[in-house]
């Protein structure tokens, strides 16, 4: 009979490379509260190094009178694990809006050490709200086809008749009539804009450099609605190429950008717009029609220094109509989000007075892409942009 090997023990310097491979942060706290380890995650989520993350006490770095505090003090008192969902430990360092699940448990070979693992709800929740906001695109694609067909051609009929009268009319009369037809226009465009979303025509997507894409986006708002806003990137030039089709793209990142610019319009020289771009991987989203899930590691952000969005109106940001500016639409971030998705991404709005950012994710181009990218192409929308959003 052969003797069975034995297990390799893992070595330590193997279980830091473990640790650090997790994706979620992860802390050893000791009996006093000062914080020993951490692992890069952990890095990521204070924005700190290690070092500098262990020359303070866990109090420093979490919001004060946090509820980490007394589950801390219960594993120590119950030697059990204990979980806690949806804690809020944003702070004005890394942000106010950073809800995490709680995981706290004791380390039994160092008494009264205690480890802390933490995970970030965003992502979940930025995966519901995709769905939904897929499923208001939706509702606006049948919605289109509907008054195409139904209003466009009532409306062509009351403005032919608005003409005629036009003709006879005395002098007062006529700008009524004038205005029964410049009305008529103005709601032919807005249909014209909302037919948009009906166009389901294949696209065909390859390999786009997403900098040569911001750097195009970036060369036409400061040559018209950005011309008095300071840009700013940081960008990772390792970035591999998006899968993606490059005019959607540009009217993605334009519609984006004018937001923006728009937002910090009353800041005068102040204002400023980033962008950025970097490669975070572990996201994956299921995308309809396909079994196997999408990695999304690609990361594109569009940052600006304005007001903010308003708290209640930021869970239906992207739903058709939704907008705080007077003469808005609310057409333009809705078709953001049908293109992204249809692209298989995500695209969620994080905003704080003075720090808001749109953060797209997206698939990135690799060689079974090239041989897909006709077969799989998405559902498209015409190139004409939409600009009123926010």
């Amino acid at each position: 009979m052969t003797a069975m090997a034995e297990p390799r023990r893992i070595d330590p310097s193997d279980g830091e490379a473990i640790l650090n491979a997790l994706p979620n942060p992860v802390l050893l706290v000791s009996p006093d509260g000062r914080i020993v380890d951490a692992n890069m995650a952990a890095e990521s989520f204070f924005e700190m190094s290690t070092q500098f993350l262990q020359r303070q006490s866990l109090k420093e770095v979490i919001p004060f009178g946090s509820p980490l505090l007394a589950l801390i003090d219960q594993v120590r008192d119950s030697g059990s694990p204990v979980n806690e969902f949806k804690v809020d430990l944003g702070t004005p360092r890394i942000g106010r809006d950073r809800q995490v699940d709680l995981h706290v448990a004791p380390l039994t070979e160092r008494p009264g050490h205690v480890v802390v693992m933490l995970q970030e709800r965003t992502i979940a929740d930025k995966m519901d709200r995709q769905l939904t906001h897929r499923s208001a695109a939706r509702s606006v694609t049948a919605l289109a086809a509907m008054l195409a067909h139904e209003i466009k051609n009532p409306l062509s009929g009351i403005r032919g008749a608005a003409q005629l009268l036009e003709q006879a009319a005395s002098s007062e009369d006529r700008m009524l009539t004038r205005l029964i037809c410049d009305e008529a226009d103005r709601i032919v465009t807005l249909v014209d804009r909302m037919e948009v979303f009906g166009d389901e025509r294949p696209v065909a997507r390859g390999p786009v450099n997403i900098h040569s894409v911001l750097d195009h986006v970036k060369r036409l708002a400061q040559s018209g609605f950005a011309r008095n806003v300071k840009f700013t990137e940081d960008y990772d030039p390792s970035l591999p190429p998006v899968l993606a089709n490059q005019d959607q793209l540009i009217q993605v990142f334009l519609n984006l950008v004018k937001n923006a610019a728009e937002a910090v319009a009353d800041l005068g020289g102040e204002g400023e717009i980033q962008l950025t771009t970097a490669f975070r991987p572990g996201v994956r989203l299921s995308v309809p029609g396909k079994k196997t899930r999408v990695s999304l590691p690609l990361e594109f952000c569009v940052k600006d220094n304005g007001p903010g969005v308003p708290e209640d109106l930021l869970p239906n940001l992207f739903d058709p109509f939704v907008t705080t500016k007077a003469t808005g639409s609310g057409l333009g971030l809705a078709l953001v989000a049908k293109i992204v998705g249809d692209h298989g991404g995500i695209v969620e709005c994080e905003s704080q007075p003075r720090r808001t950012s749109f953060r797209v994710l997206l698939p990135m181009f690799n060689t079974s892409s090239k041989h897909q990218s006709n077969d799989d192409a998405v559902p498209g929308t015409s190139s004409a942009a939409s600009h009123d959003t926010r």
